[in-house]
């Protein structure tokens, strides 16, 4: 019988000490992406047109891919791609437009919102908008740039892994520049 009292009185201390501090679970962390200083370069390509890439991506060709001409900018750093695609326009600008337009507008259930932005460089005719889609889109960022007449091309931002706006921030962050650094230094040849 003593031994059980003992029992009932430690276990009465435990409790008591033990449960001062509430403990709650804590969030799932995310591994910390350090990414390397933004610096550019200005692609060295046959295509009709020029622009300044970074020096972690790589130009690469997709061979098959239908109409037009189709590459990729792989940046293995941050495992990610930014598909692009040009079509030279043949009295075609609205379908290209439209088609554009409605690919991007696909991801409407899974963006929270998709806010663009115009692009205007009237000294190297070329013309555009940037869309931003926000949420936990597969594809972040796309953009179109044209110059009208001769002129359409076509892009769209992908990380290769499931899309988590919260943790893939800082990476998004730097695509983003080097979307816009991309479009500001476009030019057609």
């Amino acid at each position: 019988m003593r031994k059980c009292g003992l029992y009932i009185l430690i276990f009465l201390c435990v409790s008591l000490c033990g449960c001062r501090k509430t403990s709650y679970p804590r969030p799932y962390g995310y591994r910390r992406i350090v990414l390397p200083a933004a610096s550019y370069s200005p692609l060295q390509a046959t295509e009709p047109y020029i622009f300044e890439i970074s020096d972690y991506a790589t130009w690469q060709p997709v061979p098959n891919k239908g109409d037009g001409e189709w590459k990729n900018i792989h940046y293995d750093v941050l495992n990610a791609d930014i598909h692009c695609s040009y079509m030279p326009i043949q009295g075609n600008l609205r379908e290209l437009t439209d088609d554009a337009v409605q690919f991007v507008y696909k991801h409407t259930s899974q963006a929270s919102a998709i806010p663009e932005r115009e692009y205007s460089n009237s000294a190297a005719n070329v013309y555009g908008v940037f869309f931003t889609l926000e949420g936990n889109t597969a594809s972040p960022y796309q953009f179109i740039l044209t110059d009208s007449t001769k002129h359409f091309f076509r892009g769209a931002a992908y990380c290769n892994c499931r899309p988590n706006a919260d943790s893939l921030r800082p990476i998004l962050d730097y695509l983003e520049q080097d979307i816009i650094h991309l479009i500001e230094t476009f030019e057609w040849k």
